[in-house]
């Protein structure tokens, strides 16, 4: 019964005026099965995140590459720019609540995901929705990389010249793969250092990736004879039957772009001064940021589509269109900045945390870093930026569907079942509240399966253009399958409270003293 009622105040924990509570000096839990250095909480003297910092942390993950094909892609798919930007400000502004609501416990506790996730599934159950978010983390990682790679490949192609018919070596010209590799090699470098380096480095950053986008737009304005060319270019959709089936399952994507973060989020507020701090900072960075971004990118595209005849929706691809040698040198600094700013933040930080949840005695932050670096390479999962509709829809649906269903019970969690209140030193030690049975919550499997199952069970490929059946993998969900995120979230927080109440009426019937 005690696994499923929020617990007492502890022993050894301290709290100050904002809330923010820690382990006192002396009473960390020393079971290396389930605790090293980079999962313990945060004192809250090193809790010291500002508004700034997180504000500057989005801006400088919302712009980069992959966040440019979100919008471009769009265009691609037949939106206008008025409805592809409305379809990304919406669906960020959507993904913003589950991500304040999983933030909460970051500067609260100074706990980072998979730690949090120990109150839902169980100590060695945590490992589930962590070893999903870190696969996830990696085959990102892999696409960004490449991306990264592919960018210095194209601009330095264009100033030195010959790069592309250089031998090839698996399929690839070598060129390539030494561009790819180089850019791997920083990114690392840089990780490795740890996540103060990380803050700085997003602070100068951002501002500089957004004076980057603003110039590619001042650029291909010019070429274009204005903005108007820009605006001009028609919705081949209309906003009658042919948009509808389009938006619903593009706003389920935009919304899985993030639904990443909206899991692991804690990995950064745990560094918070605050929740002022990371609320007003979250707020402020992500959807304002990401519909900025979406505008830059649509005006863009559309302005490609008026000088070009036919919407470049490739940034990197876009630039290499220039002859200016200064303007090919500046697109490749901004390209890197951008990619690197967002490929560590999102795609290294939460599966370094997860791998060292796995196993912290031999794996710690800087070690499951490394490990993510390889695994996304040896992932190969580049080819999912093909196209539109491989990217959009397949990728980013499936993704969503599963991590909603996560989301959706660790918000089912802490904020229903648990009401925020945590027993902080229990979720390091066997056999407390938090072991369940044997270290697993079977009732958050139970919600996990069946969420899952009912959001990405109907995953279908339009005519033919990704791995799944047109009918859908169970034909019967399909209708579902457009609307991934939601139904994964919502149908795993409803099953998850339900199986918990269940539980805690169970033990009370059964308990000697009626409670």
């Amino acid at each position: 019964m005690t696994a499923t009622l929020p617990p007492t105040p502890s022993e050894g924990l301290i709290a100050d005026a904002a809330g923010r509570v820690e382990l006192a000096y002396g009473a960390a839990p020393t079971d290396s099965r389930f605790v090293n250095d980079d999962l313990l909480p945060v004192p809250v003297a090193q809790r010291r995140w500002t508004t700034y910092n997180f504000a500057a942390l989005w801006v400088g993950m919302a712009h980069n590459i992959p966040s440019w094909l979100l919008a471009s892609g769009l265009v691609a798919l037949g939106m206008d720019w008025k409805q592809a930007v409305f379809t990304i400000a919406l669906a960020n502004l959507i993904v913003l609540a589950p991500m304040l609501l999983t933030g909460h416990a970051g500067p609260k506790y100074g706990i980072p995901f998979p730690v949090l996730a120990r109150a839902s599934f169980g100590l060695r159950g945590a490992n589930l929705p962590a070893l999903i978010r870190a696969g996830v983390a990696c085959a990102w990682f892999g696409i960004q990389t490449w991306i990264g790679g592919q960018g210095i490949f194209v601009l330095l192609g264009k100033i030195f010249g010959g790069w592309a018919e250089a031998a090839e070596v698996g399929g690839q010209p070598w060129t390539l793969w030494v561009c790819f590799i180089l850019f791997w090699v920083l990114e690392l470098a840089i990780i490795y250092r740890g996540m103060e380096t990380l803050r700085r480095f997003e602070n100068w950053a951002a501002p500089f990736v957004i004076l980057g986008a603003l110039v590619l737009l001042v650029w291909i304005a010019v070429k274009a004879g204005g903005l108007g060319p820009l605006l001009d270019q028609p919705s081949k959709l209309g906003w009658g039957a042919d948009f509808w089936p389009v938006f619903f399952p593009s706003l389920m994507g935009m919304i899985a772009f993030w639904s990443t973060l909206s899991l692991n989020i804690p990995d950064f507020t745990r560094f918070g001064a605050g929740q002022r701090a990371q609320i007003w900072g979250q707020s402020l960075g992500l959807p304002t940021t990401m519909t900025l971004f979406a505008l830059l990118s649509v005006f863009v595209t559309s302005g490609s589509q008026a000088v070009y005849g036919a919407a470049v929706w490739d940034p990197v691809q876009l630039a290499a269109k220039t002859d200016n040698v200064f303007g090919l040198l500046f697109a490749l600094v901004t390209v890197l900045i951008a990619t690197i700013s967002v490929n560590i933040a999102a795609n290294v930080v939460s599966p370094a945390y997860d791998l060292a949840n796995l196993a912290p005695k031999v794996i710690n932050f800087r070690r499951g870093a490394l490990i993510t670096g390889v695994v996304g390479v040896l992932l190969m999962p580049w080819k999912l930026t093909e196209t539109p509709e491989l990217y959009i829809f397949t990728w980013l649906g499936l993704v969503g569907g599963l991590l909603g269903t996560v989301a959706g019970i660790l918000i089912a969690d802490y904020w229903v079942v648990r009401r925020t209140v945590l027993d902080l030193a229990g979720l390091y030690t066997p056999g407390s509240r938090y072991w369940y049975t044997s270290g697993w919550n079977l009732r958050a499997v139970a919600a996990f399966v069946v969420g899952g199952v009912l959001a990405v069970g109907g995953s279908h490929s339009a005519e033919g253009k990704g791995p799944f059946p047109e009918d859908g993998l169970i034909p019967f969900l399909k209708p579902l399958a457009d609307y991934g995120w939601a139904v994964g979230l919502a149908s795993s927080l409803v099953l998850y409270v339900a199986l918990m109440r269940a539980e805690r009426a169970r033990a009370a019937s059964s308990s000697p003293s009626g409670v």
